[in-house]
């Protein structure tokens, strides 16, 4: 009688224990939040949109434990170190590899990895291979490549489902602002700075240097904008504000200050670009030299 009840036992153990692996099984892909797959049969890009359904793979390319913080205002994700390094060891074609966004394993949108030295546009959304080892590891969800302007359709990054698994998972932040940031990045090619008056105060703008000329709305833009990557744009009132700013750069880093605008840029003349005083000028300039800046006043 001993012997048969522990057979029972026994058996009855297995069976709790068997019930206990499916259901684990099956909860954890169906909890897992916000993850970012490759597709099981790698599908080009080009052929994703005329297909209804896509199967992505076992294991997820990004995943939320991958993930230290997401950006919901540039949709910028700060990695691990292993998940950074991962993205940029991926074999990229020119053409593109897809991947597609999924929370809970349930499909949100799909997009592309796309490499930077690739010629061919993409009207999606994608993320571009690192193609060197940087600090910070991260990388964007970008609207088309090589600009946005190659982007067609709507934004499907603000997806209700997405933000929310991102923010139950405590990996959402809505922006970085000067006053959050310890260093701001540093330039790849130099930090413009603008100053006008404005209501009797002096207002300021730091924003990355590009090649191209900046328009006088992105100058006066009071949104701000600043990316671990490298794009910063920050508008503040006050010179004890922009020393704060500027004490926030990178040792060494070059500051083009741009005394005007050409007439391009300002067609109406509603906002004159120019400098301070000499006083206020000079204490700036004092200040970024204390803070070892190389800042240079730049004339048209």
């Amino acid at each position: 009688m001993k012997s048969v009840f522990n057979h029972m036992c026994t058996k009855l153990a297995v069976i709790i224990f068997c019930v206990l692996l499916i259901s684990v099984g099956c909860f954890t892909p169906s909890h897992e939040g916000f993850a970012i797959y490759l597709t099981k049969a790698d599908i080009p890009p080009s052929q994703m949109p005329i297909l209804s359904h896509v199967d992505i793979a076992e294991t997820p390319v990004i995943s939320i434990k991958d993930i230290i913080t997401y950006n919901a205002q540039i949709h910028e994700l700060k990695l691990t170190e292993s998940a950074f390094e991962r993205i940029s060891k991926l074999d990229v074609p020119v053409r593109g590899k897809s991947f597609v966004v999924c929370v809970d394993r349930n499909p949100i949108y799909s997009g592309a990895f796309w490499t930077p030295i690739s010629s061919m546009s993409y009207d999606g959304v994608t993320i571009w291979k690192p193609l060197i080892p940087h600090e910070p590891h991260v990388v964007t969800l970008e609207l088309g490549y090589p600009s946005s302007s190659f982007y067609g359709g709507e934004d499907p990054r603000n997806n209700t489902d997405v933000m929310k698994s991102l923010e139950q998972s405590g990996k959402l932040i809505t922006r970085l602002s000067i006053e959050t940031v310890d260093k701001l990045p540093r330039s790849m090619k130099e930090y413009e700075l603008y100053s006008w008056l404005e209501d009797n105060q002096w207002h300021f703008t730091l924003i990355t240097g590009t090649n191209r000329n900046k328009t006088l709305a992105e100058i006066i833009s009071k949104e701000g904008l600043i990316s671990e990557a490298g794009l910063v744009q920050i508008h503040v009132v006050g010179v004890d504000a922009i020393k704060t700013v500027l004490g926030k750069l990178p040792q060494k880093e070059y500051v083009s200050w741009l005394c005007g605008l050409r007439s391009e840029q300002n067609p109406e003349g509603s906002v004159n670009i120019t400098l301070p005083p000499s006083q206020i000028t000079d204490s700036i300039k004092e200040y970024a030299g204390q803070c070892g800046l190389d800042l240079m006043v730049q004339t048209l």
